[in-house]
Protein backbone atom coordinates (compact mmCIF):
# COMPACT_ATOMS: atom_id res chain seq x y z
CA UNK A 1 0.00 0.00 0.00
CA UNK A 2 1.42 3.22 -0.58
CA UNK A 3 -0.18 6.96 0.72
CA UNK A 4 -0.61 6.37 4.22
CA UNK A 5 -1.67 3.19 5.79
CA UNK A 6 0.67 0.43 6.39
CA UNK A 7 0.04 -2.77 4.60
CA UNK A 8 0.14 -4.69 7.90
CA UNK A 9 0.43 -4.77 11.74
CA UNK A 10 3.51 -4.43 13.14
CA UNK A 11 4.78 -7.89 15.35
CA UNK A 12 5.93 -6.94 18.83
CA UNK A 13 8.62 -8.56 19.81
CA UNK A 14 11.29 -8.34 22.25
CA UNK A 15 14.28 -5.87 21.60
CA UNK A 16 17.79 -7.44 20.86
CA UNK A 17 21.32 -6.70 20.24
CA UNK A 18 21.23 -6.60 16.39
CA UNK A 19 17.95 -3.82 17.22
CA UNK A 20 20.10 -1.40 18.89
CA UNK A 21 21.43 0.91 15.71
CA UNK A 22 18.26 1.02 14.76
CA UNK A 23 16.86 2.12 18.16
CA UNK A 24 19.34 4.90 18.71
CA UNK A 25 18.88 6.25 15.24
CA UNK A 26 14.89 6.70 15.68
CA UNK A 27 15.97 8.01 19.32
CA UNK A 28 18.18 10.65 18.00
CA UNK A 29 15.77 11.42 15.47
CA UNK A 30 12.88 11.88 17.81
CA UNK A 31 14.49 13.52 21.20
CA UNK A 32 16.21 16.52 21.93
CA UNK A 33 18.33 14.76 24.52
CA UNK A 34 18.39 11.25 23.22
CA UNK A 35 20.05 8.14 25.17
CA UNK A 36 23.14 6.82 23.37
CA UNK A 37 23.07 2.75 21.99
CA UNK A 38 25.37 1.94 24.86
CA UNK A 39 22.59 2.74 27.17
CA UNK A 40 19.94 0.48 25.64
CA UNK A 41 22.75 -2.13 25.53
CA UNK A 42 23.06 -1.97 29.27
CA UNK A 43 19.28 -2.34 29.63
CA UNK A 44 18.83 -5.41 27.69
CA UNK A 45 19.82 -7.76 30.31
CA UNK A 46 18.57 -4.97 33.13
CA UNK A 47 16.03 -6.65 36.05
CA UNK A 48 12.62 -5.10 35.89
CA UNK A 49 13.09 -3.63 32.26
CA UNK A 50 10.92 -4.60 29.37
CA UNK A 51 12.53 -3.35 26.37
CA UNK A 52 9.75 -4.03 23.07
CA UNK A 53 9.86 -3.20 19.35
CA UNK A 54 7.57 -3.10 16.96
CA UNK A 55 8.66 -5.13 13.94
CA UNK A 56 7.24 -4.04 10.63
CA UNK A 57 8.14 -6.35 7.26
CA UNK A 58 11.70 -6.87 9.50
CA UNK A 59 12.45 -3.83 10.59
CA UNK A 60 11.92 -1.78 13.54
CA UNK A 61 9.28 0.43 13.35
CA UNK A 62 9.11 1.87 16.87
CA UNK A 63 10.02 1.16 20.42
CA UNK A 64 9.42 1.61 23.84
CA UNK A 65 11.28 0.73 27.33
CA UNK A 66 8.93 0.28 30.53
CA UNK A 67 10.64 0.33 34.11
CA UNK A 68 8.62 -2.12 36.57
CA UNK A 69 9.54 -1.50 40.20
CA UNK A 70 7.14 -3.47 42.17
CA UNK A 71 3.23 -2.60 41.25
CA UNK A 72 4.96 0.61 39.52
CA UNK A 73 6.19 1.30 36.28
CA UNK A 74 7.16 3.92 33.98
CA UNK A 75 6.78 4.08 30.21
CA UNK A 76 9.95 5.79 29.68
CA UNK A 77 10.47 6.26 25.98
CA UNK A 78 7.96 5.40 23.18
CA UNK A 79 8.99 6.05 19.51
CA UNK A 80 8.14 5.65 15.85
CA UNK A 81 10.51 5.82 13.16
CA UNK A 82 9.28 9.18 11.04
CA UNK A 83 8.33 7.92 7.65
CA UNK A 84 6.12 5.54 9.41
CA UNK A 85 4.18 7.87 12.05
CA UNK A 86 0.41 8.24 11.69
CA UNK A 87 -0.41 4.73 10.91
CA UNK A 88 -1.27 3.40 14.08
CA UNK A 89 2.01 1.70 14.78
CA UNK A 90 2.56 3.56 17.97
CA UNK A 91 -1.02 3.27 19.23
CA UNK A 92 -0.50 -0.33 18.83
CA UNK A 93 2.74 -0.87 20.80
CA UNK A 94 1.03 1.42 23.49
CA UNK A 95 -1.75 -1.02 23.36
CA UNK A 96 1.08 -3.91 23.61
CA UNK A 97 3.26 -2.24 26.61
CA UNK A 98 -0.01 -1.77 28.74
CA UNK A 99 -0.05 -5.18 28.24
CA UNK A 100 3.42 -6.07 29.37
CA UNK A 101 2.62 -3.63 32.27
CA UNK A 102 -0.33 -5.71 33.44
CA UNK A 103 1.30 -8.82 33.17
CA UNK A 104 4.58 -7.81 35.02
CA UNK A 105 1.87 -7.08 37.84
CA UNK A 106 1.83 -3.27 37.43
CA UNK A 107 -0.94 -1.75 39.22
CA UNK A 108 -0.11 2.54 38.38
CA UNK A 109 1.59 3.49 35.03
CA UNK A 110 3.19 6.60 34.99
CA UNK A 111 4.83 8.52 32.12
CA UNK A 112 6.20 12.43 31.18
CA UNK A 113 5.41 14.12 28.07
CA UNK A 114 5.92 17.60 26.23
CA UNK A 115 3.32 19.76 27.36
CA UNK A 116 3.63 20.89 24.05
CA UNK A 117 3.00 16.94 22.52
CA UNK A 118 -0.50 17.21 21.42
CA UNK A 119 -0.44 14.11 19.67
CA UNK A 120 0.81 12.28 22.56
CA UNK A 121 -1.33 13.97 25.21
CA UNK A 122 -4.67 12.69 22.79
CA UNK A 123 -3.34 9.10 22.52
CA UNK A 124 -2.42 8.86 26.00
CA UNK A 125 -5.86 9.90 27.38
CA UNK A 126 -7.54 7.90 24.92
CA UNK A 127 -6.13 4.83 26.71
CA UNK A 128 -7.17 6.56 30.32
CA UNK A 129 -3.92 8.16 30.99
CA UNK A 130 -4.78 11.01 33.53
CA UNK A 131 -2.99 14.03 34.27
CA UNK A 132 -1.98 13.73 37.91
CA UNK A 133 1.14 16.61 38.20
CA UNK A 134 3.74 19.02 35.73
CA UNK A 135 6.96 18.94 36.32
CA UNK A 136 8.13 22.78 35.43
CA UNK A 137 11.08 22.73 32.99
CA UNK A 138 11.62 19.25 32.92
CA UNK A 139 12.61 18.94 29.73
CA UNK A 140 15.63 20.73 27.42
CA UNK A 141 15.89 22.00 24.12
CA UNK A 142 13.73 23.82 24.12
CA UNK A 143 12.82 24.16 27.76
CA UNK A 144 9.76 23.09 28.54
CA UNK A 145 7.22 21.46 31.11
CA UNK A 146 6.06 17.34 31.21
CA UNK A 147 3.00 16.47 31.92
CA UNK A 148 2.91 13.62 34.21
CA UNK A 149 0.35 11.09 33.80
CA UNK A 150 -0.88 8.33 35.63
CA UNK A 151 -2.84 4.82 34.24
CA UNK A 152 -4.70 2.47 36.87
CA UNK A 153 -4.49 -0.89 35.41
CA UNK A 154 -5.98 -3.80 36.06
CA UNK A 155 -8.32 -4.90 39.29
CA UNK A 156 -6.90 -0.81 40.41
CA UNK A 157 -8.16 0.61 37.29
CA UNK A 158 -11.72 1.21 38.78
CA UNK A 159 -10.62 1.64 42.85
CA UNK A 160 -7.15 3.00 43.49
CA UNK A 161 -7.02 6.48 42.42
CA UNK A 162 -3.43 7.28 44.91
Amino acid sequence: MSGGAAATRPTMRSMAAGDLAAVARMEAATFTTPWKEDTFHSLLERPGVELWVADLDGEVAAYAILWCMLDEGELANIAVRDDLRGRGIGTNLLDWMLGVAETAGVRNLYLEVRESNAGALRLYGSRGFVEIGVRKAYYERPREDARVLKLALGSNASGDVS
